[in-house]
């Protein structure tokens, strides 16, 4: 196998949405180059099951790094596309869409308004 870009593993994040089968993170680096990081239009409603694994990624997210800039490392770009631009904004200038390295941060105000139960303790799903 190739040699991998290097890529932080979130440990101690879930790996996915319980029950079923979608991810939350990778296992390794994609040996095709890194999947770029882009907003992707959201066709969720409130009360479906793609708001909820939306709602449950978000909710890990804001309680595995709270408001404090992360990296992308192991996180599923499919998973972040969904948020990002919106939820989930670049947390520097020179931000690369196409690095493992690059820095996050939730925009909690907007996060708030699309997602308000992520940020419950406790989240049924």
């Amino acid at each position: 196998m190739a040699n991998l870009p290097e890529m932080t593993k979130h440990r101690g994040f879930p790996g996915g949405m319980p029950g079923t089968g979608i991810q939350f993170t990778i296992r390794r680096a994609n040996p095709k180059g890194v999947t770029p990081l882009k907003a992707l239009p959201r066709r969720s409603r409130p009360g479906s099951k793609e708001h909820l694994v939306d709602t449950a990624f978000l909710h890990a997210l804001w309680h595995h790094f709270g408001d404090e800039p992360f990296e992308r490392g192991n996180l599923d770009a499919a998973r972040l596309n969904l948020l990002f631009g919106r939820e989930v904004i670049p947390a520097e200038k020179d931000f690369d869409p196409l690095s493992y390295q690059a820095l996050l941060v939730i925009n909690e105000k907007v996060a708030r308004q699309s997602f308000p139960e992520a940020f419950e303790d406790v989240l049924e799903v």
